[in-house]
């Protein structure tokens, strides 16, 4: 089982740390792998005045204090295959996992670049796909180290997501590689705010809930300790305090389940 948990966008080395540390000890608890995500660019803000981040060199310098001091895996998003190559040149060991955002997640020369390193790859599921074209993009992945697909929800008309547990069960039982269930990029209403996104992290629980007692073993939750005044994805994430009680949920269905 493995989490990947941490902020939308990096803000700070203290604010990571304080993250990471905390998400690592539960996580350490309940014998779970966790991951450290956090982006250094927000490069598909739904509005020209929304805050992007702190950018590669600061936020992949810090990724490595990160790493020193608490010994944790970590995430990005990657956006063309011109970062890949500067992050392998220059911060080749700041990054664990490469992530394909949804939106790209068709993207030829991106797919092909991640998969050269040896980095594992996720790859986000587009919005906009069923859950079996999927594996038009996972033919595309030859000789990567690793494959994680993730679900985030589907459109579902303007500006709204749903979550289609029939389709997560299809990629569970026909792909070969661990399928991820994103529970707060599924709660998220994009555009829905005049332009930027908003959503409710109050559905985050049940839907973890729900994908754990389906069989789902690895979960992508974005976490902050004041998500009401993050500069993205706030209304979705969730509270760093309520991460413990989230993550002893999960483990609870699964061992109900199993």
């Amino acid at each position: 089982m493995r989490i990947i948990a941490g902020p939308c966008q990096h803000e700070s080395l203290q604010q990571s740390l304080e993250i990471a540390k905390e998400c690592k000890r539960v996580c350490d608890k309940y014998d779970i792998d966790y991951y450290f995500k956090a982006s250094y660019d927000k490069a598909n803000r739904s509005s020209l005045q929304g805050v992007r981040g702190l950018g590669i060199n600061a936020t992949l310098n810090h990724f490595l204090e990160l790493k020193v001091e608490l010994g944790v895996k970590t995430l990005t998003d990657v956006h063309d295959h011109v970062q890949v190559a500067r992050i392998e040149r220059e911060f080749k060991y700041a990054v664990d996992v490469y992530q394909i955002p949804a939106f790209l997640c068709r993207q030829t020369d991106l797919l092909k670049a991640v998969c050269a390193t040896d980095k594992i790859v996720n790859i986000k599921k587009g919005q906009f796909l069923a859950p079996w074209d999927m594996k038009g993009i996972l033919s595309k992945t030859d000789g990567a180290k690793e494959v994680w697909i993730t679900e985030r929800g589907t459109s579902f008309g303007y500006n709204n997501l749903v979550v289609d547990f029939t389709g997560i069960d299809y990629m569970l039982s026909t792909f070969d590689c661990p399928v991820v269930f994103d529970a707060t990029h599924s709660v998220q209403k994009p555009g829905g705010l005049g332009g930027s996104s908003g959503g409710n992290r109050d559905y985050v629980p049940g839907l973890l809930r729900a994908a754990s007692a389906l069989g789902v073993r690895d979960f992508f939750i974005e976490t902050h300790p004041d998500p009401d005044n993050a500069p993205s994805d706030g209304p979705n994430m969730l509270r760093l305090d309520d991460f413990e009680k989230v993550v002893k949920d999960i483990i609870a269905i699964r061992k109900a389940v199993e």
